[in-house]
């Protein structure tokens, strides 16, 4: 099943021909929109389950045409992400695994707008992502047991500023966890979409190809299959040190071979195989400029372990 927010909140189950308003059609999403219908469906899928599949031979169908997407999830309670968490083609050895989190109110949905900050940024990143959506609270989660906290999947954008190093500074040691990371967590930084589909559509979440663009540019092009650790283990490492609730997200990371420049006028489309895809754009009040393309010298840098992304990207 795949699931939508539209047209001011409502959730909607897409079908080919169009899509049902669920919060018309179940008793219990009535009177609710937003991220709090979402998660009433999400909580309560098992017990809705029959009910969907009734109303999925509905003939009342609102055609695609007269449905604005909205973020599907647009205020979870929590944004876990990983880092770090690609080989890189095979470049990179399997690390320590390190994670954080983003801040909430970065989420964007389709068509929207990506707002660079006005702070000195070496260069601003895409970073394309499979994002999980959890079903079901948690905390110190086994390993083995991972794939029962899942709800399903989405697509997500990891907006990265890069910023400068400080001089003389130094990392005392090697942080797993790193709570809220400022850089990524600016307003619009986390665009999602366009739909949540449901765990039992992704017959293996580890073999699938996500592909980036800008302005029809391909860029970040890679498979799942190139996780340096698994959704699962991945699963157990960010329970460790946070609890989670339905609705709430873990971006899975990304490969940095194929990060480029954000900048004023761009439009991006993200899409990941068996989930869907939808583009944004990008805005700058600052319009400031870098070169066009995937950026080699953070890629080099990454692959190679010699320096942090982008610390030697400056706009021109």
């Amino acid at each position: 099943m795949k699931f939508v927010l539209f047209n001011g909140g409502n959730v909607g189950l897409v079908l080919d021909k169009g899509i049902v308003n669920l919060s018309d059609k179940l008793e219990l999403l009535k009177n609710l929109s937003g991220q709090l219908a979402m998660n009433v469906l999400i909580s309560e899928i098992t017990n809705l389950k029959s009910e969907i599949i009734e109303i999925e031979r509905s003939e009342n169908l609102i055609g695609m045409e007269n449905v604005t997407l909205e973020a599907p999830l647009p205020s979870p309670s929590k944004i876990l992400c990983m880092g770090g968490n690609f080989t890189e083609f095979g470049h990179k050895k399997t690390g320590s695994m390190w994670g954080f989190l983003k801040s909430s109110s970065a989420i964007i949905g389709p068509n929207m707008s990506v707002i660079l900050p006005s702070d000195d940024a070496n260069i601003f990143h895409h970073e394309a992502e499979l994002v999980l959506v959890f079903g079901k609270s948690g905390k110190n989660v086994k390993e083995e047991e991972a794939f029962d906290y899942i709800f399903g999947y989405t697509c997500g954008v990891d907006v990265s500023a890069r910023m400068p190093a400080v001089s003389g500074s130094t990392v005392a040691e090697f942080q797993p966890w790193r709570g809220i990371s400022a850089p990524k967590s600016y307003d619009t930084f986390a665009p999602i979409g366009p739909v949540i589909v449901t765990k039992d559509e992704i017959s293996d979440p580890h073999n699938l190809q996500i592909q980036l663009s800008v302005d029809g540019e391909l860029r970040g092009n890679f498979n799942t299959s190139d996780m340096a650790h698994s959704i699962a283990k991945s699963i157990a490492f960010v329970s460790s040190f946070e609890s989670f609730q339905p609705g709430d997200l873990l971006y899975t990371g990304t490969n940095h071979q194929g990060l480029g420049a954000m900048q004023d006028g761009d439009t991006i489309n993200i899409s990941i195989e068996g989930v869907g895809g939808f583009s944004f754009d990008v805005k700058d009040p600052l319009k400031r400029v870098w070169d066009k393309g995937i950026d080699q010298e953070t890629a080099k840098d990454v692959r190679e372990g010699t320096s942090g992304p982008g610390q030697r990207k400056r706009p021109k």
